[in-house]
């Protein structure tokens, strides 16, 4: 058999149809995991916030550990701003957006514009656009709305949406992309 050989078959393309097999062969469900699992054994998130100023560079999770001190400064990043109110961020959407980041291999931090809100930020907001649901998933910690100043939506969304692990929403007139851990489902333009 090592002397014989098909038309048009080669060792390239035989490796690249398994590795095509092997890509829609695996689990969907929480591909944002597998995507930082390649990554090594430290995850790190770094955003600023351009409405309270701050920066945030923090490692939070080391060799299949989340790092109770990174995800309490995450949670304080990601406050209500407005109300100073803090909630636990779902760890699952920081890895969301940790994955995304990585996929669209960029040092810039992504600028936060909106993480954790509270009920009373969440209904003033909506009163003002009929962009923002009634039962947000930004108002129990698992949501957040970014922007990156050297990537488009469109490039930032394909790579949350490749995560397959939550909502992505393009908001191209506004600039940002929406992530969260809740349901698979993408929207917007």
């Amino acid at each position: 058999m090592a002397g014989s050989s098909l038309p048009g078959l080669t060792r390239r393309g035989l490796l690249g149809a398994f590795a095509a097999t092997m890509v829609v062969a695996a689990p969907t469900t929480s591909q944002a995991f597998g995507f930082l699992r390649g990554a090594g054994d430290v995850r790190r998130i770094k955003m600023y916030s351009g409405r309270t100023g701050e920066s945030l560079d923090t490692i939070y999770w080391i060799e299949g550990e989340y790092i109770p001190e990174g995800l309490r400064e995450i949670n304080h990043f990601m406050r209500d701003w407005r109300t100073s109110d803090t909630v636990q961020m779902d760890p699952r959407t920081i890895d969301i957006m940790a994955a995304s980041h990585r996929l669209m291999d960029v040092s810039e931090p992504y600028m936060l514009l909106s993480g954790y809100r509270s009920p009373k930020t969440n209904a003033m907001l909506r009163s003002r656009s009929g962009g923002v649901a009634r039962n947000s998933l930004h108002m129990v910690g698992q949501a957040a709305d970014l922007r990156l100043k050297s990537r488009s939506v469109s490039q930032m969304a394909r790579a949350a949406e490749a995560c397959s692990s939550g909502g992505v929403g393009r908001y191209s007139r506004s600039n940002f992309v929406h992530m969260d851990c809740g349901p698979v489902r993408s929207w917007g333009g």
